[in-house]
C-alpha cells in the first residue's frame, strides 16, 4: 500500500484545506479506528498552511456551520473560563464534556493559555508576547495545553485534543504552528481552526505584527463513520470548483483590538444570553467597540432571538447588520427563522 502521509500542503483558505483532508481521509485512510466506541476513519501524520489565516470560515451548502458557535468558543478561550454556562448555551453538545453539569476540564483550552497561574503571575499567553517582545526571533514562544497529568486517568471523558500552539514572529509577521494529538476532520477541525486563527490573529494585533502564515499538525487525522456519508456531499460540492475563491471577504480584526475590547463583548454577551437586555444595531454602536465587535455582538443578538422568541422571524435590521460572511451562514445554519427575500 502507497504511504498517505499527507505531506505539508499550502491553501490560501481553510475551505480548500478542509475539502482537501476530507479527500485525503476518505480515499486513503490507513485504519478504522474504534476509540471510546466511536467508529472511523484514520491517518496518522497529518499537516497543512493557510496562507491567509483569516479565510477560516466555510461557505458550503453541504456543510451549514454555526457563526455563534465559533465566536463562542474563541471567546471562552479568549476569556480563560471553564464554566460551562457559555459554550454548553450554544452547543448542548458541549455538556457531555462536563463531570458535574458546571464545568469542562480538558477541553477549555483557555484556561490554560489564557488564565493567569494560581500564584497570580501572568498567563502562558502574556508570558510568550512578553518573550517575543524581548527576544523577536525567538523559538520559545509555546503555550503548552496537554499535561503529563491529563494521562493519569484511563477513562477520562475529556482529554484536551490540542497539545499546544506555538507563536512564531519573523520578518514582521506573526506565524503560528498548532499542534494536536487528534481531530476529526469533518467536525472539530472547523472549529479548532476557527478558534486558533482567531487567536493568531489577536495575538498579532497585541504585538503590533501582521498576519502570518497558520500551520496545523495532527497525529490521529480522522472522519467518523458516521459523518461518511456528509463528508461525500461536501466532496462533491468542491469537487464542482475545486479552485474557486470564498464567497465572502474575510473580516479583519482591528490592529487596535484590545483586552478591554474582549471583556466588552463577553460582558454584553451574558447579558444576552441571559436575556437580560435586547440590543439594535443602534444600541451596539453607541458601546465603546469596533464594528468588527459589533458585529460578533449581533449575532449574539440574534441567537438571544433564536432562543427566546421561537415563533418570530429574526428581525431584519439586526440581520441586515451582520457581517455579510456570518449572514450568509446564519441564513443557512436557521434558514426557517430568516424572511424569505428580504436579506441579500
Amino acid at each position: 500500500m502507497e504511504s498517505s502521509v499527507v505531506t505539508l500542503a499550502l491553501f490560501p483558505s481553510f475551505q480548500h484545506a478542509y475539502a482537501a483532508v476530507l479527500r485525503h481521509v476518505t480515499e486513503n485512510h490507513e485504519h478504522v479506528n474504534t476509540a471510546r466506541g466511536n467508529d472511523s476513519h484514520e491517518v496518522i501524520g497529518a499537516s497543512f498552511r493557510l496562507t491567509d489565516p483569516r479565510q477560516r470560515a466555510l461557505f458550503l451548502t453541504s456543510r451549514p456551520v454555526n457563526p455563534v458557535y465559533h465566536y463562542a468558543e474563541a471567546l471562552w478561550y479568549l476569556g480563560g473560563l471553564r464554566t460551562l454556562d457559555l459554550i454548553g448555551h450554544y452547543s448542548s453538545r458541549r455538556r457531555a464534556d462536563s463531570r458535574d453539569g458546571k464545568t469542562i476540564e480538558g477541553s477549555s483550552y483557555g484556561v490554560r493559555i489564557f488564565a493567569p497561574r494560581i500564584d497570580g503571575s501572568p498567563s502562558a499567553f502574556d508570558r510568550a508576547l512578553e518573550l517575543l517582545r524581548a527576544e523577536t526571533d525567538s523559538k520559545r514562544a509555546y503555550l503548552p495545553v496537554f499535561e503529563a497529568g491529563d494521562l493519569d486517568e484511563i477513562g477520562h471523558p475529556d482529554l484536551p485534543c490540542l497539545v499546544g500552539l506555538q507563536l512564531l514572529a519573523r520578518d514582521g509577521c506573526l506565524h503560528m504552528v498548532t499542534y494536536m494529538r487528534a481531530n476529526d476532520a469533518n467536525r472539530g477541525m472547523v472549529c479548532d481552526v476557527y478558534s486558533f486563527t482567531l487567536i493568531q490573529e489577536f495575538a498579532a494585533a497585541q504585538l503590533g505584527l501582521r498576519l502570518g502564515s497558520y500551520t496545523h499538525h495532527v497525529g490521529s487525522m480522522h472522519v467518523g463513520v458516521r459523518d461518511l456519508e456528509r463528508a461525500h456531499r461536501v466532496l462533491e460540492e468542491t469537487a464542482a470548483s475545486p479552485k474557486a475563491e470564498p464567497l465572502f471577504e474575510a473580516p479583519m480584526m482591528p490592529a487596535d483590538t484590545t483586552w478591554k475590547h474582549i471583556r466588552t463583548v463577553l460582558e454584553h454577551e451574558e447579558l444576552l444570553r441571559t436575556n437580560q437586555v435586547q440590543h439594535t444595531p443602534a444600541d451596539v454602536a453607541a458601546l465603546d467597540l469596533p464594528l468588527y465587535w459589533q458585529r460578533v455582538l449581533l449575532l449574539f443578538e440574534a441567537h438571544r432571538q433564536i432562543v427566546n422568541c421561537p415563533a418570530d422571524v429574526i428581525d431584519q435590521q439586526v440581520l441586515e447588520a451582520l457581517e455579510p460572511g456570518a449572514r450568509w451562514q446564519f441564513e443557512r445554519r436557521w434558514p426557517t427563522r430568516v424572511a424569505t427575500g428580504e436579506v441579500a
